[in-house]
């Protein structure tokens, strides 16, 4: 079983040239609902019915796991049994008809200009560390890059002459301008800091960590809450609400969707107009917080 579990990890990699984090997500579900199956059933995954698919999905609600959650582990074993019909280890797929509760899809929370400010004004620059922070921050604002992109990038991948950042992804390149400061923070960070900052020379990262070392997910996402402390923004802030805010301010200057699109690095143009609902939302409180008869 764990050689089937392992086959469609490479399957995932090799093939389908998923991202590190869909292939993370989606190892995980499979793994935790066999575990499950083991435990609670004495079943195999190859063995498993629609019915303890159902049972699984009512556990998890059972156990307050979030909607999305809930959808997603669906997804990933839908896929997973999909993949052994089509390898031929299973004759058919368990994930049939199985309804689950959908939660109301909440909209994705953003920073106001002013909090931006805030935050990227945050960083001390005294040291190496407080240079390089405030050119991630900038970086990330700059961009609206992912954190995986963000961690992932090189120092070739900058073109300090040009102004821009590449970032590539399995399918594709998209090269993405700097603003001024953004600019300034980086070029900083590169030409004074890097380098005294690297385990090794030939280490490529663009961002290391105090060890010298490429910067992890973990490691940003505590620098980033330590600075939303130390700004007293009470907003919850992941490094995704960065990327939100990032694409909603674009749109509230006049960016067209299609370049957003392309800016963001979405396949699907719906990835990207989720956000014209944050625009509408937000004239409508406006409307109804200023108009004299609403």
């Amino acid at each position: 079983m764990l050689d089937l579990i392992k086959a469609y990890e490479n399957y995932l990699t090799k093939v389908k040239q998923a991202s590190s984090n869909t292939i993370s997500s989606y190892m995980r579900d499979i793994r935790q609902f066999s575990d499950w199956l083991m435990e609670c059933k004495d079943t195999e995954v190859m063995d498993a019915t629609q019915l303890n698919i159902s049972q699984y999905m009512s556990v998890m609600e059972s156990d307050n796991r979030s909607a999305a959650t809930i959808s997603r582990t669906l997804a990933s074993l839908k896929n997973f049994y999909a993949y052994l019909v089509s390898s031929g280890f299973c004759e058919k797929t368990p994930v049939t008809d199985i309804r689950i509760t959908r939660g109301e899809k909440k909209l994705p929370q953003i920073l106001t200009g002013r909090e931006i400010e805030l935050l990227l004004s945050q960083p001390v620059c005294v040291d190496a560390k407080g240079f390089r922070d405030k050119a991630m921050l900038e970086v990330m604002y700059a961009t609206g890059i992912r954190v995986s992109e963000l961690i992932e990038l090189d120092l070739d991948d900058v073109n300090l002459d040009l102004g821009i950042v590449k970032c590539s992804t399995s399918k594709k390149t998209r090269a993405i301008p700097l603003y001024p400061a953004a600019l300034r923070a980086l070029s900083v960070y590169i030409r004074d800091i890097r380098e005294s900052m690297l385990a090794s020379p030939d280490e490529t990262a663009l961002f290391v960590n105090i060890n010298g070392v490429r910067m992890s997910r973990q490691g940003f996402w505590k620098i980033l809450k330590h600075y939303q402390e130390t700004a007293h923004i009470e907003k919850e802030i992941t490094p995704h609400t960065l990327r939100h805010s990032f694409a909603v301010h674009l749109l509230e200057n006049g960016a067209d969707l299609g370049s957003l699109q392309e800016l963001m690095g979405h396949c699907d143009i719906s990835s990207t107009q989720m956000y014209t609902h944050l625009i509408n939302q937000k004239i409508r409180s406006v409307y109804e917080k200023c108009h004299p008869k609403a």
